[in-house]
């Protein structure tokens, strides 16, 4: 076991959750889990919650995967080989393996840790922090792990702050004065507001700190139960509010600001508005979510790609970007670019035009293309003249996905239907 005196960061893991499909995000996990999409022009969505652990002090990871997992372990082999066993460092990829039966999957969240009991035995660790890997947020879970020990808590559970009417969307907590959770309560009608607060709720962000050996108790009995779903969220937490000792721990405490005025910053990307939205604020002056805080970095696979190129200077035929964010290895020949964010090895061509766009990596826009509003896929070859994000009724004719907002997906294969139409 962990040194006692040692930090605590130290004598913990972090355990990924990154399985989830997202099917919110519709044609963007058709290919990826949702915890491998694309976000803020260089990161995956993994990115934060893997970053969160590390600048913790966190060096034992593990992270369990299940739905077309094959982009993020990619993702996670590139640019999170850095750890190194003789340092006492592991980061473990756990794909679904019928390790336990051979017919069995990850059929819960608390099962995936279940059927890796053996591996997280082999780390000696003495607290185990759960994570879900498909959230935008900065956060010191040191400061959680603390608190968790400091109130001799059988579970500590991350929670936001969100306004009562926002929160019947959420697994909410009502708490007493101490923050001892006195019940779970999933997507309420009428949610409970805080001692302190009738008018805020403390929502689940699917954040839990465990001591090991309580947690791995509790595990093998709830294998061994037939009427359980092997869930994190709708077993294994309402088990200890009813029986044992649940803290909540309030994001803000821990909650990572570039600014001492700035938010909390905490977002769920799991739609397209979402997603869109997400992106495109980033391109704001003062944005809430820094990605330039060297104090608190996201860590990622960087790839080796050339500086962006901007080319062409002529009254109407002009490469520039303004209020955008635009990755290594772009060439924005001849386009203007407005409040948008391009990912790596986006080509664009003369006379195009892109307002509040968000392309994925590997696009080639043609030639006098019209773009607002917009989500590209990654690798999708924009056809010359293409205008999407201006007539919803057009959009939808070519075959794309508009949301009620009025935001616009497009993928290669959308625009494969659309030419075998034409």
């Amino acid at each position: 076991m962990s040194t006692p005196n040692a930090r605590l960061s130290t004598r913990t893991m972090a355990f990924v959750l990154a399985g989830g499909r997202g099917s919110r995000l519709k044609e963007l996990t058709d290919n990826r889990a949702k915890p491998a999409v694309y976000f803020g022009g260089k990161t995956r969505i993994v990115d934060f919650a893997l970053s969160n652990a590390l600048n913790s002090g966190i060096r034992k990871m593990a992270i369990a995967t299940q739905y077309k997992a094959h982009s993020l372990i990619r993702h996670c082999q590139r640019g999170w080989s850095f750890f190194r066993a003789e340092r006492n460092e592991f980061l473990d990829i756990l794909p679904a393996s019928q390790r336990v039966d051979e017919n069995k999957w990850y059929v819960g969240t608390a099962d995936a840790v279940t059927q890796n009991i053996d591996i997280v035995d082999s780390y000696g660790v003495d607290y185990v922090l759960i994570l879900a890997g498909d959230h935008i947020y900065k956060m010191d879970y040191e400061v959680m792990i603390q608190q968790h020990v400091d109130t001799d808590a059988d579970v500590t559970i991350g929670c936001l702050t969100v306004p009562r009417e926002e929160a019947s969307a959420f697994g909410v907590m009502a708490i007493d004065e101490s923050d001892r959770i006195t019940s779970f309560l999933e997507k309420p009608k009428d949610p409970p507001g805080t001692p302190d607060d009738p008018n805020v709720t403390l929502a689940s962000m699917g954040i839990y700190v465990f001591k090991w050996s309580f947690l791995r108790d509790l595990l093998i009995r709830d294998a061994e139960d037939s009427n359980s779903s092997h869930d994190f969220g709708g077993d294994i937490i309402p088990d200890i509010v009813k029986n044992g000792k649940a803290m909540a721990h309030r994001f803000e405490n821990s909650c990572v600001r570039h600014a001492d005025e700035a938010p909390a910053y905490w977002r769920d990307v799991g739609t397209i508005d979402a997603f869109w939205k997400a992106n495109i604020d980033l391109t704001d002056f003062t944005p809430d979510l820094d990605l330039w805080h060297k104090e608190w970095p996201i860590w990622t696979y960087a790839e080796s790609v050339p500086p962006a190129k901007f080319i062409h200077d002529e009254a109407d035929r002009r490469g520039i970007a303004i209020s955008s964010l635009v990755a290594g290895g772009c060439i924005i020949s001849g386009t203007e670019i407005r409040q948008s964010l391009l990912f790596t090895q986006v080509h664009t061509n003369s006379y195009a035009t892109l307002e509040r766009t968000v392309v994925l990596p590997y696009v080639n826009i043609g030639r006098k293309a019209q773009l607002k509003n917009v989500v590209i896929d990654r690798g999708v070859e924009i056809p010359e003249g293409l205008r999407a994000g201006f007539d919803r009724e057009e959009d939808l004719a070519n075959g794309f996905r508009v949301t009620d907002s009025g935001i616009v997906l497009i993928t290669q294969a959308m625009l494969d239907a659309r030419a075998a139409k034409a």
